[in-house]
């Protein structure tokens, strides 16, 4: 009997580390996980991919596919995560081809989970949708007449960079009033003094209202139908967070074209950044574009 297809796939983050094995047809076979540590990360992925590579032997792996949090150079070849201080030009693509001996593909986690929920989550049969990751950082991924919008360095979609709040915060990127720099886990902790986990009904319905104001812009822009949201903060505030953006989206969203846009949450729950890093591999190989 020949072996089950399947992609790996990794996910970076500012707080996690995952890797798994997912099928052809975008069911997450098997997982496994660490905390990003504060030194050491690439170490922590290499003993972590390698475990999951090793108990992968039922499956034919097609290709590693890696979401992660950039910005990146075009391809992913080199890496200088925000939340990831010792990464700067970090040769991501050539490290994890070299480790797995696979064909590698990297690209920013948020354009990840927006080409794993338009395989077969929320999106699905879309043809104009935004990701969002809502998580430690703030990253989004775009999907315009069916094709994913990549930019002239593969960066496409930060629309956590996105201002909402004019002469507001610093973010990490320098400027002041960035989505990341009011929405995200690191801000929300900052801001209040407490994980995010324990945010205030308060602190959660204003979140979503940044959130929401950002989506309406780039619904606007480029006139898009539905908004897709995943990560931890996102997920984890739940239904006042995604009723919260509803109604900004629905307050400033009034020129024609864009009036009735949909804020949801990912389809694929906690699955979204695995199942969205194979979609980065299914991607490439069924389309050629690396």
């Amino acid at each position: 009997m020949a072996a089950r297809r399947a992609y790996l796939a990794i996910d970076i983050g500012g707080t996690k580390i995952a890797c798994g094995v997912v099928a052809v047809d975008g069911a997450l076979l098997s997982s496994d996980r660490c905390a990003t540590p504060t030194t050491g990360v690439w170490q922590a992925i290499a003993d972590l991919v390698s475990r999951v590579q090793s108990s992968a032997s039922a499956y034919e792996l097609v290709a590693l596919g890696v979401g992660c949090g950039g910005p990146m150079s075009d391809n992913g070849d080199k890496v200088s995560n925000l939340h990831i201080t010792e990464w700067q030009d970090f040769p991501l693509r050539s490290s994890l081809a070299t480790l797995t001996g696979l064909d590698t593909f990297v690209d920013n986690d948020a354009k990840a989970i927006v080409l794993g929920e338009a395989w077969c989550g929320a999106a699905a049969g879309h043809r104009d949708v935004i990701g969002m990751v809502v998580s430690t950082g703030v990253g989004g991924g775009i999907i315009t007449d069916g094709r994913l919008l990549d930019g002239h360095t593969g960066n496409a979609g930060h629309i956590g960079h996105v201002n909402v709040v004019p002469d507001g915060r610093e973010c990490k990127c320098g400027a002041r009033g960035c989505l990341e720099a009011v929405a995200s886990g690191t801000a929300i902790e900052m801001m209040t003094g407490k994980p995010a986990a324990q945010a205030s009904r308060q602190v959660i319905e204003q979140t979503g209202t940044y959130v929401g104001r950002a989506v309406a812009s780039v619904a606007a822009l480029l006139d898009l139908r539905l908004a897709v949201i995943g990560g931890s903060v996102a997920l984890g505030f739940g239904e006042p967070f995604f009723a919260a953006a509803q109604r900004e989206v629905d307050r400033y969203a009034k020129i024609k074209f864009v009036r009735g846009v949909q804020v949801r949450p990912t389809g694929l729950g906690a699955d979204a950044p695995l199942v969205g890093a194979a979609a980065v591999a299914r991607r490439a190989v069924e389309t050629g574009v690396n």
